[in-house]
């Protein structure tokens, strides 16, 4: 987590100027989702949670941001929202009942902390207004770096660190790299951008996709089975995205 976020920030903050935000957004950013999100969902993965799991646990952010944008932003959320919010939970549902002992107490509340801190995230970005995100998710990166650093050296100490350093193959640091440009900076910057431009209760669900590609991605690569269970958790999920987000296009045509 340490080096995804460092190689978000360096070299490109030599060439790309800071957005124009408050710098305590871009430290809440930086932190937030560097600290709280990936922080604590690493440390959950080392042996309280599968990463399957995690990766469905995590969405949880859906319902804790839509709660956020209620309280905090004064956002209006509609019928056909809450009814895809519901399919979706429903899927989440499917797929937690058939949880077991790869999920432990503790695991399942890291997560849900993580869970909320992306959701606290997104607020912080959507509160900020439209904003160049490329910019944005450069400079937050820089914020991240400090206490994920100090996290590493105090949970794994100086000699692990420098041990894993020495070993790393071209695997691993293309592993790295892809986590700081595709997914944090390409990524995240357009997740942004579409929280700047619409409701957070139009943005946040698209989220959902996330277990079903961490579902697909563990068949695939780690021969995880596929049961009928796992395949109508699916269903439901994609089913309650479709309702939200085509419902606004189908009610017009019909009009």
């Amino acid at each position: 987590a340490t080096l995804r976020f460092a190689l978000s920030a360096l070299p490109w903050l030599l060439f790309v100027p800071p957005p124009a935000v408050r710098w305590w957004r871009l430290a809440a950013f930086g932190v937030l989702l560097g600290v709280g999100q990936f922080g604590l969902m690493f440390l959950a993965m080392r042996a309280d949670i599968s990463p399957g799991m995690a990766s469905l646990v995590v969405q949880m952010q859906v319902f804790f941001t839509i709660a956020l944008s209620i309280w905090w932003l004064r956002e209006r959320v509609r019928p056909y929202q809450l009814a895809g919010l519901a399919l979706a939970l429903a899927g989440l549902g499917v797929i937690a009942s058939h949880l077991d002992a790869s999920v432990t107490l503790l695991g399942l509340g890291t997560v849900l902390a993580a869970a909320f801190c992306w959701a606290c995230a997104n607020l912080v970005v959507k509160s900020a207004g439209p904003v160049n995100m490329l910019h944005f998710m450069v400079w937050s990166s820089a914020f991240a770096v400090p206490p994920l650093l100090g996290l590493s050296l105090w949970l794994e100490g100086p000699a692990a660190v420098a041990d894993a350093l020495r070993h790393a193959g071209p695997g691993i640091w293309a592993n790295v790299l892809w986590q700081a440009v595709g997914n944090t900076l390409f990524g995240y910057g357009a997740w942004n951008w579409l929280l700047a431009r619409h409701p957070a209760a139009t943005i946040a669900p698209m989220a959902l996709l996330v277990p079903v590609f961490g579902i697909g991605a563990s068949v695939l690569y780690l021969g995880e089975p596929l049961p009928a269970w796992k395949l109508i958790a699916a269903a439901l999920v994609m089913g309650g995205l479709t309702l939200n987000l085509l419902w606004p296009k189908l009610r017009a045509a019909w009009r």
